[in-house]
């Protein structure tokens, strides 16, 4: 091989290391940025995760919160149907006691009277009224009392959000009852609408939700404008 081609050669060997350890460099810096891109994408993985754990946790803790609230509104339902009867027990008794009373009052007023005839054909005077020995014992007495009774014997109304929450809470316990004991019975469900705040489905007539306590809002609400920005 003559000197101009051995130098030829050696140029041609040259370029093509040149060439080599270009694609080198830039395979080098795409390695680099395609690692970088991987440990973000692992380290966005692994903190993601610990937020999946926090959440899943803070998750089961207001199911948790639910629940103790569905107890609890069903304990005052209980408490509720005990007061009725308790009231109505009460004035039962109540009006028993008035109207034996009255028969009373109705037995003494003649008989007082005779006795009174009877002292007063001796000399004597006549024996203090039932008025004077006790200022209550009236004619008017039973009448008004009677009057205003009556108008108790219609139940004060419960308040709306109360009676929707107690009512939500009875369904559901109903409704786990029926579960265990007679899967295969289906009753008709109660009128029922999504909380737009935790999701659960509630009573349609309840203006506050019984498990997250957030008021109801319309099912359409008005959407934000958005900004050109975003």
């Amino acid at each position: 091989m003559t000197q101009g081609g051995k130098m030829a050669s050696e140029d041609a060997e040259i370029l093509c290391k040149l060439e080599t350890l270009k694609e080198i460099r830039s395979k080098m810096l795409q390695l680099e940025k395609v690692k970088a891109r991987l440990k973000q994408d692992v380290e966005t993985t692994e903190q993601e995760n610990v937020c999946l754990k926090e959440y899943r946790e803070e998750m089961d803790m207001l199911l948790q919160e639910k629940m103790a609230h569905v107890e609890e509104l069903r304990l005052i339902h209980a408490d509720i149907n005990l007061m009725e009867t308790t009231i109505k027990q009460a004035e039962v008794e109540r009006n028993r006691s008035l109207e034996a009373a009255k028969r009373m009052y109705e037995e003494v007023c003649p008989l007082k009277d005779h006795v009174d005839q009877l002292r007063a054909s001796i000399g004597l005077e006549k024996l203090p009224s039932l008025e004077e020995e006790d200022e209550r014992i009236t004619p008017q007495y039973f009448e008004k009392q009677k009057a205003e009774w009556a108008t108790d014997q219609t139940d004060p109304p419960i308040p709306e959000s109360l009676a929707a929450a107690a009512a939500a809470a009875q369904e559901l316990q109903v409704a786990r009852q029926k579960g265990d004991t007679g899967r295969g019975f289906r009753q008709q469900p109660p009128p029922m609408k999504a909380c737009l705040s935790c999701h659960q489905q509630i009573h349609r007539n309840a203006p506050i939700c019984p498990l997250c306590k957030a008021k109801s809002r319309s099912r359409n609400p008005k959407k934000p404008k958005r900004k050109p920005d975003d």
